[in-house]
């Protein structure tokens, strides 16, 4: 099954990936700051194919598949709740306008405990606190659900994420109690 990009989103961690069928020469980088990017080994006229998708914020961090990122991590660092932050970013940035009609999806995760998973797409914006591990994509499962995934460091989620039997992985990261990783396979 091809669930394009997705994340598991819980109370300790999060966790991106990157699948593709029509970019699969990206990569994920980390920057000097801590965050993290998706990028391309190629150059492209698209706007979605390059983004941020793991930022820290406040006393958590944001991650998602676009660049609704940057804008929800600055809400949160100007004193915004993670909740709102997501659903203000989100809101004002809506789906991404491809060929599909792209959701944006995002979460959230501090180091409290306090969780949140978000997702617009073309016929609404979801935003919910989760308390176990949640799953939401942009294809086939693009309404969070309950799902089946433990790890116990960033570096393990990224990996286990990236190996989930899902078509056409690229690249994931992870935070996992404050600490990232990332792989790219």
């Amino acid at each position: 099954m091809y669930l394009g990009r997705f994340l598991v989103i819980a109370p300790e961690y999060g966790v991106y990936r990157v699948s593709s069928r029509s970019y699969p020469d990206r990569v994920i980088r980390e920057h000097d700051d801590g965050s993290f990017a998706v990028v391309p080994e190629d150059s492209y006229d698209n706007p979605y194919v390059s983004y941020s998708c793991l930022r820290s914020a406040g006393s958590g961090h944001v991650i998602g598949n676009g660049s609704h990122v940057d804008p929800v991590a600055e809400k949160i660092e100007l004193g915004y709740p993670a909740r709102d932050a997501l659903a203000l970013a989100l809101l004002a940035m809506d789906f991404e306008k491809d060929d599909y009609d792209t959701p944006r999806i995002a979460g959230y995760v501090d180091s409290e405990g306090e969780s949140y998973v978000a997702t617009v797409r073309r016929d609404g914006l979801h935003v919910e606190a989760v308390e176990e591990p949640t799953l939401v994509a942009t294809y086939e499962e693009d309404r969070p659900r309950a799902f089946d995934f433990t790890a116990k460091s960033a570096e393990e989620a990224a990996e286990k994420a990236y190996d989930l039997d899902y078509e056409h992985p690229v690249a994931a990261c992870a935070v996992y109690d404050g600490e990232t990783s990332f792989y790219n396979g």
